[in-house]
């Protein structure tokens, strides 16, 4: 059972919560298409575009000049060599009973997490030293140097790219609170890989499907940014330039003017992505990753390669085993995650078996047969698993890469809640989740396996 302090703590959290929704429900005229994405009695982290000492640098980028959506990136420091190096392991905390696929490190009997059908890294050579400050002298965080970007040509020596939806139920978190700041920071360390946080637009004020245009909106900006980079060093090719000069880069046609963003086309990957979800974000990444599956060949050289599904935030009408039995569980019960939904989806659409809510509903497409790898994390005492449970057996049936993490004695979001972060057993989730990833990221060669 979780500990004391947990329970005390999920108490006074979903009176807040309660409190929160109906204060929403009944706000008049709430709804904005700029939208908004963070709320102002949240904690923030600040961005800091140099390495500091977790090594992990972060920029935000406004992407959208219509819209409220922005990102925050993570690079981890391109000087440290990490090489694929196994996560520290604990002699007395090992986490892993595995059920089938491929060997895995032997157990001891106190396993902290069951595995359902259990099925390196790519490093750099930069430098990893601030940059100059640019001509207007006004910004002293990281630029890849010229130098750098050459090198960094070949994608082989490049970085994966994670882009990560954070959760909240719709209506509350941000991809700049200190909470989530955490977590990207932990993700990037832990999977040598860049990752973007997604702010997407909040509801009331934007309700369904803003949230779901947002996600699809950053994988079509990553393409873009890539195709960006592409056509820049053609150019710098065609006129005998400095090929990789993108740290002031401006592609410009009839249509105005293109910024390629420095740290993506220096380090970033976009044909090795990974879509990683946080609660109601499994939501909007698995949205985005059947998006991607459709698109096909339309969103080269974007490929995701594989999705991560954390405790997803889904319903139906029909009530599961944990629906009924965990109803009023901690944090995030039943009653207050149907109004996140009635907040969410328009009036005139609001079902339970809506696509959004529901992933086994028919006519769902693409044909789950094409969807990416899918890494399930649900927790024992978190009463929307068996309906994510149901969702990965039915991606395994046919025949899709689809492994369960199931943790024992957890609640909902307990390896990102702002209490629960720096718990033995939130660090192990993200170790976790690192040995899976790293199995679909990694350069041919340098597989981590487990």
């Amino acid at each position: 059972m979780p500990s004391v302090a947990v329970k005390v703590y999920s108490l006074f959290f979903k009176l807040l919560l309660k409190h929160k929704l109906q204060h929403r429900s009944q706000m008049e005229d709430a709804e904005s298409p700029f939208g908004v994405t963070s709320r102002p009695e949240e904690s923030t982290a600040p961005a800091n575009p140099s390495f500091g000492p977790d090594g992990v640098a972060t920029k935000d980028i406004h992407i959208d000049p219509l819209t409220a959506l922005a990102i925050r990136i993570f690079l981890p420091d391109p000087s440290l060599h990490r090489g694929g190096a196994r996560p520290r392991w604990s002699p007395d905390l090992d986490r892993r009973n595995s059920y089938g696929g491929s060997p895995a490190t032997p157990s001891h009997d106190h396993g902290r997490r069951s595995s359902y059908d259990g099925a390196g890294s790519a490093h750099e050579n930069g430098n990893g030293a601030d940059a100059a400050a640019t001509a207007a002298g006004n910004y002293r965080g990281y630029l890849p140097s010229v130098m750098d970007a050459r090198r960094r040509t070949d994608r082989s020596k490049k970085l994966p790219i994670i882009i990560q939806f954070h959760g909240g139920g719709f209506i509350a978190g941000s991809n700049t609170s200190a909470a989530n700041d955490f977590f990207c920071r932990r993700m990037a360390k832990l999977c040598d890989a860049v990752v973007i946080a997604v702010g997407y637009r909040l509801a009331p004020e934007s309700r369904y499907p803003a949230a779901f245009d947002d996600g699809l909106k950053v994988l079509n900006w990553l393409g873009k940014q890539a195709k960006l980079v592409e056509c820049k060093l053609s150019m710098g090719t065609a006129r005998g330039g400095e090929i990789g000069e993108v740290t002031r880069s401006q592609i410009v046609d009839t249509f105005g003017a293109s910024t390629v963003e420095p740290w993506l086309a220096a380090h970033g990957d976009p044909s090795r992505c990974v879509l990683l979800g946080v609660s109601c974000g499994a939501n909007i990444a698995d949205f985005v990753a059947r998006k991607a599956v459709e698109a096909g060949k339309l969103i080269e050289p974007v490929k995701v390669v594989a999705q991560v599904l954390m405790y997803p935030f889904f319903v139906g009408s029909v009530p599961t085993h944990s629906e009924i039995k965990l109803a009023n569980s901690y944090f995030y019960d039943k009653s207050l995650c149907l109004l996140a939904w009635k907040l969410f989806l328009p009036e005139d659409e609001f079902s339970l078996d809506h696509p959004a809510a529901n992933p086994l509903v028919p006519g769902r497409g693409p044909p789950l047969k094409c969807m990416p790898p899918t890494l399930t994390v649900v927790a024992e005492h978190d009463w929307m698993r068996d309906r994510a449970i149901a969702y990965s057996e039915e991606l395994r049936k046919v025949n899709v890469d689809a492994p369960v993490l199931e943790y024992k004695d957890a609640v909902h979001e307990f390896a990102t809640l702002d209490m629960l972060l720096k718990t033995p057993q939130a660090q192990a989730c993200a170790e976790d989740i690192a040995i899976w990833v790293k199995k679909y990221i990694s350069i041919r060669g340098h597989e981590f396996s487990y």
